[in-house]
């Protein structure tokens, strides 16, 4: 049976381990060992899943696992790996954002058997859409429990997808400063937050099972003449909002690959 290994227990990789043991799996769920590190979280896994287990250190979970998860935060991933010893029958699979294949291979030698994704949180739920470069066959096998999978061309594609994901956080300061507003306006905290996100979860719900989406189309159909969205979308343009995204996104991808730009 898999036994899957995890390095760096945080929001991601939790999700990804309650996905694997959700009740509605076909089957048993797998091993997974997780690091020692965010004992909080690594120990109220172990308690929830009984297939779970928490490793004495980062060297057990390598030395234990079939596939590992390296989800560390990008700025400690050379010191950590670096101090760990690896076995060329391991396959790693990346969720660090900003190493690429051939550093990543550096940083784990003499593994060969490579691959990087950028799951999301709907992993937990099954409903996750996760791009993996290069294709391995541990990673579809991994995420495709877990939603879809695309397999990504090449590395300059995946680090455009990897840019893209940025943009959650400001999506929801954008949810919150409108539920802001509204409670501003008298209307209570709860149904403020509650009706906001039933905004967006009400044209995006839709869209997760479309083959393909027209934003810009959707963006029309949701405009009528002279109307309220049309006025706060105007708003919004005039401010240099979207022209700032572009921006923004520009500097995610510098950041990630310096020859993308």
């Amino acid at each position: 049976m898999t036994v899957y290994g995890v390095i760096g227990v945080g929001a991601i990789s939790a999700a990804i381990v309650r996905g694997l043991c959700r009740t509605d799996q076909a089957g048993l769920p797998p091993g997974v060992l997780l690091s020692p590190r965010n004992a909080q979280l690594a120990a109220e896994l172990a308690q929830q899943f009984p297939t779970v287990q928490v490793a004495e250190s980062n060297q057990h979970v390598v030395d234990g696992a079939s596939v590992l998860l390296l989800c560390l935060r990008p700025q400690d991933a050379r010191a950590t790996l670096s101090a760990l010893t690896f076995r060329l029958d391991l396959t790693v699979i990346s969720v660090m954002a900003g190493f690429t294949v051939r550093a990543l291979a550096d940083l784990i030698a003499p593994v060969t058997d490579l691959a990087r994704s950028i799951p999301l949180p709907a992993v937990e739920l099954g409903e996750g859409v996760t791009p993996l470069f290069p294709s391995s066959p541990a990673a579809p096998a991994l995420f495709g429990q877990l939603g879809t999978v695309i397999e990504v061309p090449d590395e300059r594609t995946f680090e455009a997808l990897s840019a893209s994901t940025a943009t959650v956080a400001a999506m929801l300061k954008y949810m919150e400063t409108t539920s802001a507003w509204l409670a501003g306006k008298g209307v209570s905290a709860p149904l403020a937050s509650r009706y906001v996100a039933a905004i967006f979860s009400g044209v995006l719900t839709p869209l997760q099972t479309a083959a393909a989406v027209d934003f810009g189309a959707l963006s029309h159909e949701h405009q009528t003449p002279g109307g309220l969205n049309e006025q706060f979308l105007g708003v919004l343009e005039q401010a240099g909002m979207f022209r700032a995204i572009e921006g923004g996104l520009n500097q995610v991808l510098e950041r990630l690959d310096p020859h993308q730009n």
